[in-house]
């Protein structure tokens, strides 16, 4: 049975043009062109030199734009073997040293670095959006300054945030509904 797959592309920074298979497989859904340059618009003066964390990172299309534009390290965690693979071969040819990619579940992480950005995208059909905010918003996941970018669909645009923390940035793109998180200041 032969694989069905689409291809997307990078759309900025070093890796521009570069594109990426993706296979037809029910719930992967590469986070679209056109967010990815509102999102990294959102980021332009951040991601340079940041230590990014592409959680649920499917298709990987998050975490290799932020390579592309400078981040110093990305960390892909996918639980998908066959979307693991794909990313790692990927890495190998594009003779990306600053990534590493993890086979597992996201949600059973346990903080090892902080980080400057998360990228949390997981997929729509499972349901995890309020637990993986929950996850991921706990200290020792975000440096003090840190941002956690949001995908969600329209069906859970309203998610309560735990306190402390508000949206910086807000986008809606089709049914996509997606935006950044960041500490709120102090009252």
């Amino acid at each position: 049975m032969k694989v069905v797959e689409s291809k997307i592309r990078i759309i900025g920074g070093k890796l521009r043009g570069r594109r990426i298979a993706v296979p037809e497989r029910e719930g992967l859904r590469p986070t679209p062109d056109r967010v990815r340059e509102t999102v990294f618009n959102w980021l332009q003066w951040e991601i340079g030199g940041a230590y990014v964390l592409d959680a649920f990172a499917g298709s990987g299309a998050l975490g290799l734009e932020a390579l592309s534009r400078g981040a110093a390290s990305v960390l892909f965690v996918e639980r998908e073997a066959d979307a693991v693979a794909r990313l790692r071969v990927l890495l190998t040819e594009w003779q990306e040293p600053h990534a590493r990619v993890q086979q597992g579940d996201a949600l059973r992480l346990a903080p090892s670095t902080r980080y400057d950005v998360i990228f949390l995208d997981p997929p729509f059909a499972d349901g995890v959006h309020e637990q993986a905010l929950s996850h991921f918003l706990h200290d020792g996941w975000l440096k003090p300054h840190g941002k956690l970018y949001v995908e969600m669909s329209f069906m859970h645009g309203n998610l309560p945030l735990p306190a402390g923390w508000g949206w910086h940035k807000q986008g809606r793109a089709g049914r996509v509904y997606f935006g950044l998180l960041r500490r709120e200041a102090a009252a």
